[in-house]
């Protein structure tokens, strides 16, 4: 194994974590493997003055680290599963995802022990629309204002009493060390997370056999099916980041699980549907219970 196998990251300490975690992996599966990281700046990164929503969506965290493997730079990036749109540019794939982590969402405060503990119009800061909805539908009263840039800037802001609280993602905050920051956990089935939350996913160049065939050691086939539902169940919705979807999928032995919410940002109204299948069809069951958060009416907050 002369080659180095280049992976294309971005720069954020959380990235260059699940980075060198997938490099410590594939280290491990593939003894004398020389492992290299290039980390990169994408405009999702850049642009932290205006919303995801408002600049293009999380695509923006992926289009450099794509560029960088049709010029021959990287051989494979990884992401957040989360991150990454439903449909991938033409010339892509994602060959391996691994394991999941906690997928719950945290509530970070250094004065209040969770989103009931709040006083009346307390300012709760968050970038996303579906964390957002659910804060609305819990809390009218709260005064929710958006939130960009890495964990430690966003803890930063906080500290500096910009914001009563924040909402971030356990698994973050967990790679990072930072367990100690959450001070209540928002988890299924009250709180539903963003589809693939928690995931990590390694992308390459379509038909490039040689890091397929590596990278193809950390494949978690659970999670590969739990993340089918949810995925398929956000393309049928045509969702992304100006669309607060929410769902999670639970596997059960041959049965797999799916619960979804979809509501509004603005006022915290919303939907939900749930549908059990067989784990060896999760891209039907993602569109079974689309379909039925259609049939009650989502489409009126899908834009």
């Amino acid at each position: 194994m002369d080659t180095p196998l280049r992976i294309a990251t971005r720069k954020s300490p959380l990235a260059l974590w699940q980075s060198e975690h997938v490099a410590a992996r594939l280290r491990a599966a593939h003894p004398g493997l020389e492992v290299v990281l290039v980390p990169m700046s994408t405009r999702g990164d850049e642009q932290l003055d205006r919303s995801l929503a408002a600049i293009g969506g999380k695509g923006l965290f992926l289009k450099e680290l794509e560029l960088a493997m049709q010029r021959d730079e990287a051989d494979c990036a990884v992401h957040s599963l989360k991150d990454v749109p439903m449909e991938l540019e033409p010339g892509f794939e994602l060959p391996a995802v691994l394991e999941r982590a906690d997928p719950a969402d945290a509530f970070v405060s250094n004065t209040f022990d969770g989103i009931e503990a709040l006083p009346q119009g307390a300012v709760v800061g968050t970038s996303s629309l579906r964390r957002q909805a659910q804060l609305r539908a819990r809390r009218p009263d709260l005064l929710l204002r958006d939130l960009r840039g890495n964990v430690n800037t966003r803890l930063a802001k906080l500290d500096a009493g910009e914001y009563d609280a924040i909402v971030l993602a356990c698994a973050g905050l967990q790679r990072l060390g930072l367990d100690a920051r959450i001070r209540a956990r928002l988890a299924p089935p009250d709180w539903l997370p963003a589809p693939a939350q928690a995931v990590v996913a390694v992308e390459t160049r379509d038909g490039d056999a040689r890091v397929a065939s590596l990278v193809a050691a950390l494949e978690h086939g659970p999670t590969r099916i739990r993340i089918e539902a949810e995925r398929a169940l956000n393309r049928a919705l045509h969702g992304s980041c100006h669309v607060p979807v929410a769902a999670y999928a639970e596997l059960d032995g041959d049965r797999l699980q799916l619960r979804a919410w979809v509501g509004s940002a603005a006022d915290g109204s919303g939907v939900q549907a749930q549908a059990e299948g067989v784990a060896a069809q999760p891209q039907a069951l993602g569109k079974a219970v689309a379909a039925d958060l259609l049939a009650q009416g989502a489409g009126r907050f899908l834009g």
